[in-house]
């Protein structure tokens, strides 16, 4: 058993700001505010967010460098860092991209991490998408789905609870080499990210929870049956914990120009289009506030966590 959130209730986390800067979400005083994300993390831990999340890239090459920026926190250095100032929230790498690194080394970082933060760890993976990155790393970008499945099979061993783990596989093969210590969890939850039917496939087997790619919600439902279809055939019979990112939101009356996409309005309204995830069968939502500075968007945040969260199960 490796759920994390209590089954039946809409749960809501957040990508933090700052630690990514893609063109397709940062808002712009980012660019200039690295200090102040300790101060969004406790914000989201005060106002009962489920989960902060990290995103994952070793290095960015210069023709990407434009949409993509070249702003992407270690996962592992930011959550550990957030596991030291926060208390109660989980820690989400949203997503790790695991098959960059061998699984002794991603066990070791985050069976720390785990263990220091007191078992607040949710591990999120993906394929990658980058293959300069691949090629810089000297690993197959070609082959990066069959080493990512294997590379889950091998994280399972080596998170697990013995401290001399052992593997034997086509990439990765280990035993006899003890690590210590071992993740507080006695089953550290692995949700998988993506939306491509491999992606699907992947979190459907291997995974504890689904991390969709930004899909629309009209999108959703053929997604769900497919995985769950997916469980069936292969046996799978543990839980499995469904997300969803939402639209961009604004609690309240923004009196600026929030974007065509964004929700907004009162507590009630929101709260009546979020329930609408629930009843597609999501677990969780990941939000995500339109804002102008660091004081917009804690306010924000505490906003949600005070007047929308309470109507989300109503």
């Amino acid at each position: 058993m490796a759920r994390v959130f209590p089954e039946g209730r809409l749960v809501y986390g957040m990508q933090l700001p700052i630690q990514s800067q893609s063109t397709i979400y940062a808002e712009p005083w980012e660019a200039t505010a690295g200090a102040v994300l300790a101060e969004v993390a406790r914000a989201a831990d005060r106002a009962g967010f489920g989960y902060v999340a990290t995103c994952d890239h070793v290095a960015i090459p210069r023709g990407m460098a434009g949409p993509m920026s070249t702003v992407w926190y270690d996962p592992v250095a930011t959550l550990s860092f957030l596991a030291g100032i926060t208390e109660h929230v989980r820690l989400l790498s949203h997503v790790a991209i695991v098959g960059l690194r061998h699984p002794l080394i991603t066990a070791k970082q985050y069976a720390t991490l785990d263990h220091l933060s007191g078992g607040r760890l949710i591990l999120g993976v993906g394929a990658g998408h980058v293959r300069e990155e691949f090629e810089a790393l000297g690993v197959d970008f070609e082959r990066r789905g069959a080493v990512l499945d294997e590379t889950l099979d091998a994280l399972r061993v080596a998170l697990g609870p013995e401290e001399y783990p052992e593997f034997e596989g086509e990439s990765f093969s280990f035993r006899d080499l003890g690590q210590l210590p071992r993740p507080t969890q006695t089953r550290v939850p692995v949700w998988v990210g993506g939306s491509s039917p491999a992606a699907v496939r992947r979190a459907a087997v291997r995974g504890d929870g689904w991390l969709p790619q930004g899909d629309p919600r009209d999108r959703l439902p053929e997604r769900i049956v497919r995985i769950r279809e997916l469980r069936e055939a292969a046996g799978v019979t543990r839980p499995i914990e469904i997300g969803a990112i939402t639209e961009p939101l604004y609690v309240g009356e923004p009196g600026w120009d929030t974007g065509r996409r964004a929700l907004t309005g009162k507590a009630e309204a929101l709260a009546e289009s979020l329930r609408e995830y629930r009843a597609l069968g999501v677990d969780q939502i990941q939000v995500r506030f339109r804002n102008r500075d660091v004081a917009e968007l804690t306010d924000q945040i505490a906003a949600f966590g005070a007047e929308v969260a309470p109507l989300l199960n109503d």
